[in-house]
């Protein structure tokens, strides 16, 4: 297996960089490609020459030759006939443009701070007595309720909706009302709605507040579906699928019991998407747009060197570019078809508005140097593009947009990223390495010098035998022994911290494989249900990898034993706690493990555990045969054993360095005093304001204030006498 391997890339797409001589990926590389093959929105910033043109492309190539695989054997045509009939959930198509659907449909989000964004659901209902739940996820501004077809997404400014407020105000055709009360995070929201008599009531946690509205008879009868609008806020729906939190009154029911005779589609939902999934000549599953011919010549030879080994169904690609005949550009999508496209913004556009380019079965949308793209005034034709291109393929998958920019932080850049992009993760590589403000890193110092209760671990803890021909002993302080003890230390660390910590939820790193196998062991061996936990590394099977990723990610278990490679592109939104059970030998990696907590302005707490004696650890190079598998060479690399000696103390300062902070140590007892942070906060969730408790600090710096006081009193005393006794002396 390949080190591309290891990132999911396919063996044919790695047989062709094995030509090419490319051995290890880049960083951008490593971060990119498993983000992209996860099916999430990347933004990504490097240096030129970094390899990012590969980031992008090997994924998008691996996917697209994956979904045309699935369209020649029919797989995707039986997934596309089974999204004609869509279930309960918030149309990824009927919406406004800067809101976000997530791929169940269930979750929406609007991150735009200044304008209403909306959304209707997938169906409506036309007769019978029927409820939904809304919970709100996120602080901001939302209305929620009913919407016919006819009704403007921005529900309750017109006849045709009806909408409750966060501030406590219904809304039909623009007008707000009093009605209930505020609700805010957290709250649960029930929508109910009689069609018999056209009565709409809203339940604030099980409470019902009322009537709000009566709604038209007529307009009912035309279907009535959940509504929601949104600024800069989030919002989660239960459809029925799973148990409402609150029950609803007698005679209601869950909205998806409706019958087909009862409910209504949407008829907004299906335009725009291909009827079925089939190979449609000029419709391409992938849109590359590059700012200059140069560019995208660049990136249309390096697809092609990179699918150079993926046989049947071959993957047509097609450049399109100012300077050569249009004719025959149109003539190669017409006859030959293209599956990925590669070209300049003016070429793109006119094939397009021409009808010769389609873009209905479009699912990567990739802008490459995007700020020079924006800065030429590509803007607007950006904007559009991505409005006609469907949500949602015809399969059933959720367009991908990739972003390459020169920096990531660019006003406009920025802008356009919270407008089209759906939960993008970024990958900056061009600036400098910090921890973000919303990260509380400490270091524990595991001294088994001092920490003698080693000594009744042994039996417990399953270690990575790299001292199983070493004379370790209690009470022997050779080098070994030390580093033997190092080991069953951390394993005792790691359980006091999610203790202490209440630990409902963290990801945990070490080093290697065996290390992670082993902390699994001896968590589920202490309480397999209290410390749930699954392992995510190169060994396990690419299925049992997927499947422990789902199981983590969906909350089934609490803990990720997982190494550095592969943790690389993890997003785990709201993760509160990380803990590194040994430190990264790369500074640059301390950064990207701890990024994996305290992202989106929610606060995360890393643990690093770091030992004060050298400790002996495996390290498998190019001598070893096996590269680590069933190696148990426990000498040193010096004599082409597989072992060296790994000193953290040097490490720890190298970060330091790298990152110009002092980083804060705590005790054994793992607790972290939360005044050192400004405060008290709650990890997982974003800082509360007024937490930097003034009156702490003022009471703290009174002595200091007094002293400074005594002192200012005396040089004035002591300047006034020797201006008397100068007068005195001239007089």
């Amino acid at each position: 297996m390949t080190a591309f391997e290891e990132f999911g890339v396919l063996p044919e797409i790695a047989k062709a960089l094995d030509e090419l001589e490319w051995t290890l990926p880049t960083d951008i590389q490593a971060e990119g490609i498993p983000l992209v093959l996860g099916g999430g929105d990347v933004l990504m910033a490097a240096e030129t020459g970094s390899g990012k043109t590969a980031a992008f492309c090997l994924p998008v190539i691996q996917i697209v030759w994956e979904t045309l695989k699935d369209i020649q054997s029919g797989k995707a045509a039986k997934s596309a006939a089974e999204s004609l009939s869509p279930p309960w959930t918030m149309s990824a198509l009927d919406r406004g443009n800067a809101l976000a659907v997530a791929p169940d449909g269930l979750r929406v989000q609007s991150r735009e701070q200044k304008e209403w964004h909306g959304v209707r659901c997938t169906r409506g209902v036309k007769s019978g007595k029927w409820g939904f739940e809304a919970t709100v996820t996120d602080e901001g501004l939302c209305r929620v309720g009913w919407s016919s077809l006819q009704a403007s997404l921005d529900l309750g400014t017109d006849r045709f909706g009806y909408g409750f407020g966060g501030t406590g105000k219904k809304s039909n055709n623009r007008q707000f009302d009093n009605y209930g009360e505020p609700f805010g995070k957290s709250d649960v929201i029930t929508c109910l709605l009689d069609c018999d008599n056209g009565d709409i009531t809203f339940l604030k946690n099980g409470i019902s507040l009322g009537v709000a509205f009566n709604a038209d008879k007529n307009m009912i009868s035309n279907g009535l579906f959940p509504a929601v609008v949104l600024k800069n806020a989030e919002m989660a729906f239960n459809f029925g699928d799973k148990l409402f939190k609150h029950s609803l009154p007698a005679d209601y029911q869950p909205i998806n019991s409706a019958t087909p005779q009862q409910f209504i589609s949407n008829s907004n939902t299906h335009s725009g998407t291909a009827s079925a999934a089939k190979i449609i000549n000029n419709a391409p599953q992938a849109i590359i747009i590059e700012p200059s011919r140069e560019l995208a010549e660049q990136t249309s030879n390096q697809i092609k060197l990179f699918k150079k080994h993926l046989g049947d169904p071959v993957i047509r690609e097609l450049l399109v570019i100012g300077g050569v005949n249009v004719k025959e550009q149109i003539s190669y999508l017409q006859n030959t078809g293209a599956d990925i496209v590669v070209g300049t913004p003016g070429r793109l556009e006119d094939l397009i508005q021409g009808g010769y380019l389609s873009l209905a079965q479009c699912r990567f949308f990739i802008l490459d140097e995007a700020d020079g793209l924006l800065k030429q005034g590509y803007t607007e034709l950006i904007e559009r593009l991505h409005r006609e291109m469907p949500k949602i393929t015809a399969d059933g998958r959720r367009l991908q947009m990739i972003v390459c920019s020169a920096t990531l932080h660019a006003f406009e850049v920025k802008k356009m990223a919270e407008k089209l992009m759906y939960f993008p993760t970024w990958v900056d590589l061009k600036g400098e390495d910090a921890v973000p403000e919303t990260v509380h890193h400490v270091v524990v110092k595991v001294d088994p010098q001092n920490d003698k209760s080693w000594h009744n671990l042994r039996r417990h803890i399953t270690t990575d035998g790299v001292h199983a021909q070493d004379n370790v002993r209690p009470g022997h302080n050779s080098p070994e022994t030390l580093s033997e003890a190092v080991k069953l230390l951390k394993g005792e660390y790691c359980i006091r911290a999610i203790d202490v910590h209440e630990m409902d939820r963290a990801i945990i790193f070490c080093r290697t494989k065996v290390d992670c196998d082993n902390l699994e062991k001896y968590m589920r061996q202490i309480d397999r249900n209290h410390y749930s936990c699954v392992c995510l590394h190169g060994d396990r099977k690419p299925h049992e990898r997927k499947a422990n990723l789902e199981t983590f990610k969906k909350g089934h278990v609490k803990f990720l034993i997982c190494t550095d490679v592969a943790a690389r592109g993890l997003d785990i939104t709201g993760l509160p706690f990380m803990i590194n059970i040994t430190l990264p030998d790369e500074k640059s990696n301390y950064v990207h493990r701890i990024g994996r907590v305290g992202r989106a302005e929610r606060m995360g707490l890393a643990i690093s555990l770091v030992s004060t004696v050298p400790e002996k650890v495996w390290y498998h190079g190019e001598w070893c045969k096996s590269r680590g598998r069933n190696c148990w060479n426990t000498n040193l690399t010096d004599v082409k054993g597989c072992c060296i000696w790994y000193n953290e103390p040097q490490f720890i300062g190298d970060i330091e360095e790298h990152l110009n902070v002092t980083i804060q140590q705590i005790g054994p007892d793992l607790v972290v005093p939360h005044d050192d942070f400004d405060g008290k906060v709650v990890y997982g969730e974003k800082r509360k304001s007024g937490g930097s408790k003034y009156q702490d600090h003022t009471a703290q710096m009174q002595p200091i204030i007094q002293h400074l006081t005594s002192l200012e009193s005396q040089a004035q005393l002591s300047y006034v006498k020797r201006h008397l006794t100068k007068l005195t002396r001239s007089y």
